[in-house]
């Protein structure tokens, strides 16, 4: 199952990149566990259909750039970085681009991911949506 539970893995991160909630979900079973950089987990295929949809609101450029992937089994492990752009109150502007290495953890199930897990450092992109949240600037009309 090692390179089919690849194959599965790197159709998600595609979905992800193409920022297609649809795709994802379709790749997700109904029992689906994520959790993300800072331990928070949701379950369920349609909560993480809607979360989707607003992390891409939120970061409408957001991807994953994959370095290097090991598998064991129905156990992917991925390695690389993830970027985006916070759509907040001054908009799509480069202050508010944040970019940090990121690891994932993802179990395959019959052809479908059914645990995803973020590893990363989160702490400056807490600092630049905070930034933003608190700043005088708002995007131009």
């Amino acid at each position: 199952m090692t390179s089919a539970a690849i194959n599965v893995v790197q159709a998600f991160i595609a979905a992800i990149n193409r920022r297609d909630p649809a795709a994802i979900s379709e790749l997700m079973t109904e029992d689906h566990v994520f959790v993300d950089s800072r331990g928070t987990v949701v379950s369920g295929r349609a909560k993480m259909t809607a979360g989707w949809k607003e992390y891409f609101r939120m970061f409408p450029d957001f991807g994953i750039h994959v370095e290097e992937m090991l598998a064991e089994r129905s156990v992917v492990a991925v390695f690389g970085s993830a970027s985006g752009t916070y759509n907040g109150r001054r908009g799509l502007v480069a202050k508010n681009r944040i970019a940090m290495p990121a690891a994932w953890k993802a179990i395959v199930e019959k052809g479908k991911i059914k645990f995803w897990r973020v590893y990363a450092d989160w702490t400056e992109g807490i600092r630049i949506i905070e930034e933003d949240r608190t700043s005088g600037e708002r995007r131009k009309p």
